[in-house]
Order: C-alpha cells, then sequence, then structure tokens
C-alpha cells in the first residue's frame, strides 16, 4: 500500500494506525482520507488483525479536526459530498469486524473527535482536548459528531458540546463516559496495546456479532434488538470456534480461537 500521510504496522495480530502529519496537527485533509479508506478496505478483507489501534503522531494532537484550508469555495453541493463521504468513512470503522481503539494523545476536535467516536473504544492522554468547535466557523459536525455524540452522551450533553463549541478537558470526557480510560501520556499507548492484546485473544466473528449487535440494535426497540441478539447467539453454533472455546473451558485452558 503506498500511503502517504498514514503509517500502519501489525504485530501480533494488533495492527496500529499512526495518523501522520504533525506539522499540520494531524488534519484530516484529502489524502489521509483516502489512505484511510484505502488502509481500512485492506484490512477488512484481509482479516490479518484482530484488534486496531488508531492514533495520531506525536504528543499534541490526535488529530485537530478537517483541514479547514480544504473548504475554502466548496459550493453547497460539493460540501454535501465531502459530508457524506466523511460519514462514510467513520461509518466503515464503526462496521470493521475487529474492535478499534481510538488512543487520543492531544487535541481530538471536530472531525478528530468524529473519528475518535467511530472507534470501539476512547482512550485518552489526560492532556488530551476535545470538542466539536465548527459552529465557531459558521459550521456544523458533517462527518457524524451530531449523531454519535449525541448517542454516546445523550442529546443534552451532545447539545452542550456542538451548541457551545467549547473544548473540554480528558476529565470532563472521562466524567462523562465518552472516555474508557486516562493515562498519562507516556502511558496512553501501552495501555491501548494491553486492551488490544487482550481482545485479540477473543473470538473473532463472536466479537464481530457483538460489535453488530449493539450498533444495529440499540436503534431499534428492545423487542427488535433482542431478536437480532438471539439470531446472533443462534449463528456462533455454526463457527469452530464456539467448540473451542467450550472445550478450553471444560479443561481449563487459553482458548486458541481460529477465526471460524
Amino acid at each position: 500500500m503506498d500511503l502517504k500521510s498514514v503509517r500502519y504496522s501489525v504485530e501480533n495480530k494488533v495492527g496500529t494506525i499512526t495518523i501522520a502529519r504533525p506539522e499540520a496537527m494531524n488534519a484530516l485533509n484529502k489524502q489521509v482520507l483516502t489512505d484511510l479508506r484505502v488502509l481500512l478496505h485492506e484490512l477488512d478483507q484481509k482479516r490479518e488483525v484482530r484488534a486496531c489501534i488508531l492514533t495520531g503522531e506525536g504528543e499534541k494532537a490526535f488529530v485537530a479536526g478537517a483541514d479547514i484550508k480544504e473548504m475554502e469555495g466548496l459550493s453547497p453541493a460539493q460540501a454535501r459530498e465531502m459530508a457524506v463521504q466523511g460519514q462514510a468513512l467513520m461509518q466503515k470503522i464503526e462496521d470493521l469486524p475487529f474492535p478499534v481503539i481510538a488512543a487520543v494523545n492531544g487535541f481530538a476536535l471536530g472531525g478528530g473527535l468524529e473519528l475518535a467516536l467511530a472507534c470501539d473504544f476512547m482512550l485518552a492522554s489526560n492532556k488530551a482536548k476535545w470538542g466539536l468547535p465548527e459552529v465557531t466557523l459558521g459550521l456544523i459536525p458533517g462527518y457524524g459528531g451530531t449523531q454519535r455524540l449525541s448517542r454516546n452522551l445523550g442529546r443534552a450533553l451532545a447539545r452542550r458540546v456542538a451548541l457551545s463549541g467549547e473544548m473540554f478537558s480528558a476529565q470532563q470526557g472521562y466524567e462523562w463516559g465518552l472516555f474508557t480510560q486516562l493515562c498519562e501520556p507516556a502511558d496512553l499507548m501501552p495501555a491501548a496495546r494491553k486492551l488490544a492484546g487482550v481482545l485479540a485473544t477473543r473470538a473473532p466473528m463472536a466479537m464481530a456479532w457483538v460489535k453488530e449487535a449493539i450498533n444495529h440494535g440499540s436503534d431499534r426497540t428492545q423487542a427488535e434488538g433482542l431478536k437480532l441478539e438471539s439470531d446472533l447467539f443462534g449463528r456462533t453454533f455454526e463457527t469452530k470456534d464456539h467448540l473451542e472455546g467450550i472445550k478450553a473451558f471444560v479443561e481449563k485452558r487459553p482458548a486458541d480461537f481460529q477465526g471460524h
């Protein structure tokens, strides 16, 4: 893969994606978005990882937002298409069959927060800052921020964040339940790798179906969500991994899941 603004590595079935534009606070320009699309498609096809970490280069920024310079001169139709494409990328992250961990190491603003919200877990440096500042530019979030933030924090807090355009501390995000863990900056990536290492030992197909049940069941009625859960539960009994998991439990040993 010829990636220009994104770095990728894999070790022990854990992938690490790094947005590498530190000179621009890792802002999401067209090149970064293109690189992410190419990489995520490849990861989805190959299934070489069982968990993935997404972060930004350096300690200053996870992703400071979209590249505002690229928005100058856009027509309403072009702006709408930009939002549609960005939303599709965020949805791709959410729909990946393996868990994705956002390691938020600095500013996560606008598109950067939207990128992190598409992940399954958000860990943060205790020095991180986050928010949706679009209203200060006469804009609104366009990559899913209004929708995912309201689903994560509830409507009242989502309004507080998106209507004020203010930056918030990592501690505030942790207290509101946005971040699952706060770390010293030097401990952030080790913590993310530790979590990813645990996830990488779990049954891959079961994890994919857990994600499907949560992501696609939570917006349905409870009866519809329960129906989806029972259908997916039944599908786990078609896998060899469920036999291995039960056998390992009985034999009191770690399971060796193969993903089929």
